[in-house]
């Protein structure tokens, strides 16, 4: 057991891993950056057609809820299958698409 503990903990991530890790946290980052924009600026300030659409049928938390969720599963999908390479993309696309405009938003959009 005390062999099987210590190659567990010594075991460094895989690249396919730390792809998956990114695109997770990349997705909960999105999550909160939209819920506090979304807050403090109201859904219309929200890019995306689809997600405002969904915000405006069922509200702003089982909307990014809904959306998140199906984001990650497909996301772990493309893990599951050996794809890292575009989950790895996707991650640096939703960075660029989603979290620094949120950022910009933040810093430059008065409260």
């Amino acid at each position: 057991m005390a062999s099987l503990l210590r190659k567990f903990r010594t075991r460094s991530l895989s690249k396919g891993e730390l792809a998956i890790l990114a695109f997770f946290i990349a997705q909960a980052l999105d999550a909160a950056f939209t819920y506090w924009g979304v807050a403090l600026h109201g859904r219309d300030i929200e890019g995306n057609p689809l997600l405002a659409s969904l915000m405006f049928s069922i509200g702003e938390g089982p909307a990014l809820a809904s959306a998140k969720l199906a984001a990650a599963g497909c996301g772990m999908i493309l893990h599951l299958t050996n794809v890292h390479r575009i989950v790895a993309v996707l991650t640096a696309f939703y960075v660029c698409a989603a979290l620094l405009p949120w950022m910009w938003v933040f810093t430059s959009v008065p409260h």
